[in-house]
């Protein structure tokens, strides 16, 4: 028997089946094998076209069913991950009203601001955790601003997980995890975020039904299971965004684990019990996959736009012929790289640094002492600094961190990255082979609340190596404390 998983990113579908006992993976599908498009028809704007995700999703369904000779009839259950903040409308009838506004459109941005402003500071902490920023809400405000009469037809509006388990089942249905990534919960009142909602005059009958985010949230109806080649009846146990998601598969549940990526961007995405946040401009607070009213597990998620598109620039411009060969020019160079400081922050506004737009900067560059190995060690040391920063502006904001865990993926199959983190944070950094569609399917074991089983799974399929703290801590404090002066010295001159 298994569990089947889906994973819809911006940029593809990824599909996986799991053993229900073992929880190995016997096949994953990403489909299509190009990149899916994203509409921009103006600067700034990011759409995407949510009925192509459902046919994607359904080629790839049967694709992974037909290559692993698995039968529809032993699925046991469904789980989904989807890219978070994404604004998905629909008419009476089920059907898109326009394409979905991603997650990485910026149009809503100045409403989002100003509705902190309106609103205050003290009041969004307090209640939605967050600022409004440019999330699913003020997506939906600028809809009914820009588009009032495709507006006046909106029945429901969805995340783009919502869309799909409603593609697959016929009902509309949301989480309070997803909620919460919209700004559309309030965690004070735990009840609709209904301050910000009649602020921005959304009316409360367009939220879904809300259903648990682990658990029975619905049965694949008969067009459902037709479309995609699956059973009647099927359920669907669980449905979360894709960094909360990351984290599951990761096994980081409880308060003080970690998960990180360091791909293209960074994120780091800490689990805590805490509701009172300080950070809240700069790190994103969302009620994660085990949150309940009375288990306040709370995600943070900080993104760092510049980390590994740095690396990769590096590797464009430079001469050498991989990553590896970087690794190893950067392992010739002592920690600090004699005096060389790399900020990392060239792919647009930082959140973390308040919106500053930083750019990359090399910072005492010597050209009779420094050569391209320096500035292989500088680009790795730089990127790891931004995420220790990050986590310091976690740790600010309560977070006790115990344990750091990650993908084997991108940045950290680099030793030098990884134990930069690790001995700066002083913590370990334990890796795992997974994807978040394994994660999604796995997540159906939780319907029964065992995670002690879960986390074995994962441990036994998944955990590769670990990096430890190195002994010679001074050397990576100073390098990290030159970088940091060096950083704050940059964004007091913006």
């Amino acid at each position: 028997m298994y569990y089947l998983g889906y994973d819809l990113g911006s940029s593809s579908i990824k599909v996986a089946l799991v053993e229900t006992t073992t929880g190995k993976s016997v096949g994953v599908v990403t489909y299509p094998e190009r990149e899916m498009e994203i509409i921009a028809t103006h600067q700034g704007w990011a759409e995407q076209d949510p009925d192509l995700w459902w046919d994607y999703l359904c080629e790839a369904t049967s694709r992974l069913l037909r290559e692993s000779n698995v039968s529809p009839e032993s699925i046991q259950g469904i789980g989904i991950s989807y890219q978070m903040h994404g604004l998905v409308l629909v008419d009476t009838e089920g059907k898109p009203l326009r394409p979905s506004i991603i997650w990485c459109d910026s149009r809503a941005v100045g409403i989002g601001n100003q509705a902190y402003e309106d609103l205050g500071e003290e009041f969004c902490a307090a209640h939605f955790l967050n600022a409004p920023g440019n999330f699913t809400a003020s997506k939906l405000k600028w809809v009914a601003d820009h588009e009032p009469e495709l507006y006046s037809r909106v029945h429901k509006f969805m995340l783009p997980g919502d869309y799909i388990a409603y593609k697959l089942s016929g009902q509309f249905q949301t989480t309070i995890s997803g909620l919460s990534e919209g700004i559309f919960w309030d965690f004070k009142n735990e009840t609709l975020a209904d301050s910000l909602m009649k602020y921005y005059g959304i009316d409360s009958k367009m939220v879904p039904e809300i259903v648990p985010t682990i658990g029975l949230q619905s049965k694949l109806s008969a067009t459902g299971a037709k479309s995609v080649g699956l059973v009647e009846g099927t359920p669907i146990f669980y449905r979360a965004g894709d960094q909360p998601n990351n984290a599951l598969s990761l096994n980081v549940l409880n308060p003080g684990e970690v998960a990180a990526t360091g791909g293209t961007s960074g994120v780091v995405y800490a689990v805590t019990d805490q509701l009172s946040v300080k950070e809240c401009s700069k790190v994103n607070n969302f009620a994660h996959v085990n949150y309940t009213p009375e288990n306040n597990h709370i995600g943070k998620l900080l993104c760092i736009n510049g980390s590994g598109i740095l690396y990769r620039w590096m590797k464009d411009n430079l001469d050498v012929d991989s990553y590896e060969q970087m690794n190893q020019l950067a392992g010739s160079v002592p920690i600090g790289c004699d005096g060389l400081s790399i900020l990392p922050f060239g792919n647009g506004a930082e959140r973390m640094l308040e919106n500053v737009n930083l750019g990359t900067h090399i910072e005492g560059l010597h050209l009779n002492t420094h050569t391209k190995a320096h500035l292989c060690r500088a680009a790795l040391e730089g990127i790891a600094f931004s995420f220790v920063y990050g986590m310091e502006l976690m740790q600010n904001d309560g977070v006790n961190l115990s344990m750091i865990k990650a993908g084997d993926d991108n940045l950290f199959r680099s030793q030098i990255f990884s134990e930069t983190i690790a001995t700066q944070m002083d913590v370990e950094i334990k890796i795992f082979h997974t994807t978040g569609a394994i994660g999604a399917a796995r997540a159906c074991r939780l319907v029964d609340g065992d995670t002690t089983s879960f986390s074995i799974l994962i441990e036994e399929n998944d955990y590769k190596m670990t990096y430890l703290p190195k002994d010679d801590k001074e050397a990576f404090k100073s390098a990290y404390t030159l970088w940091k002066k060096r950083l704050e010295q940059k964004i007091k001159q913006e």
